[in-house]
């Protein structure tokens, strides 16, 4: 697990991140959950882009550029649905829905990852 943190907002984005960087953690990603509680996320690395096929409920997704600094966000995805492709990202953090706007995520910001290998 993971923290995830915006220090420059000083807000704390996910507590408890859980890594989706193999080809089959990535493939399953949230699929098969009825709720990502707050706080808690995934980190999907490579990734530029997610789908919402099979999934209950909306979240945010936050792109990530390979020095974690947020390249794109979209709020309140929701099922069925496609993300835009983020040609500069790298990695995603798909977390429930409203913490792009409870933390005050904007582009640009560079985040931390504790435990996150360097870049």
């Amino acid at each position: 697990m993971y923290l995830v943190r915006d220090p420059q907002r000083g807000s704390v984005v996910a507590e408890r991140l859980r890594p989706a960087h193999t080809h089959w953690t990535r493939l399953r990603g949230l699929l098969g959950t009825r709720e990502l509680p707050e706080g808690d996320g995934l980190w999907i690395r490579p990734c530029r882009q997610v789908h919402m096929f099979g999934m209950r409920y909306a979240i945010d997704v936050v792109f990530l550029d390979d020095a974690l600094r947020v390249v794109g966000l979209t709020s309140d995805l929701q099922p069925g649905r496609i993300s835009p492709k983020v040609r500069e990202a790298t990695s995603v953090l798909e977390l429930p829905a409203g913490t792009i706007a409870r933390t005050g995520l904007l582009a640009g910001a560079q985040l931390e990852i504790a435990g996150a290998p360097a870049a």
